[in-house]
């Protein structure tokens, strides 16, 4: 699966945990592992630019997705017949408005970059929420992928934490491979 990433917002975020959330909902949604994604993180201004162009909505928001306009939602959708690779579209994301929304939800900028990521993800699957049906079903799904997504990372932090913590004892020890054996012998 192919992401880039461009990070123009002028906000230090961990962009790799942003990719890694992408591929991971990609992954979660069956996605093709031939499909490409493009993430832009932009400055309020850039945002605001493209929510009034593309959604005739005044000001800046947190994210936009413009899914590729060849293809058709029931191509993308996983539990669609036939999925095929493809370039799915790009996900906008402005840091600079979600670093309130973080505020207000009591987590971290990177926790709702992640959420607005996934959130991403699933518009250019062909999610929505205009409608109560399709906002249950969207946000329903969007909360189980995030929580797995946050699970996998706590385990994969837990397992580094572990090597880390071995690799340290076993250098103590001498077991770690990098003692030269003794040639005077």
């Amino acid at each position: 699966m192919s992401i880039e990433i461009a990070n123009e917002s002028g906000v230090p975020v961990d962009e790799a945990s942003i990719v890694s959330a992408a591929r991971f909902a990609l992954d979660r949604m069956e996605v093709s592992p031939l499909a490409e994604l493009s993430v832009a993180l932009v400055t309020l201004e850039v945002m605001e630019d493209l929510h009034e162009r593309w959604m005739d909505l005044p000001g800046p928001t947190d994210v936009m997705a413009f899914p590729m306009d060849e293809l058709d939602a029931a191509v993308r959708r996983p539990d669609a017949p036939d999925a095929s690779p493809a370039l799915l579209g790009d996900i906008i994301l402005c840091p600079g408005f979600a670093k309130d929304q973080a505020r207000t939800a009591g987590h971290s900028l990177l926790d709702e970059l992640h959420l607005l990521t996934v959130h991403g993800v699933l518009h250019l699957l062909g999610y929505d929420h205009a409608e109560p049906a399709e906002e249950r079903e969207m946000f329903g799904l969007q909360k189980r992928i995030l929580a797995d997504f946050q699970e996998a990372t706590e385990a994969a932090r837990r397992q580094h934490v572990r090597r880390s913590t071995d690799d340290r004892l076993l250098g103590a020890a001498g077991l770690d491979g990098s003692a030269e054996p003794d040639s005077a012998g």
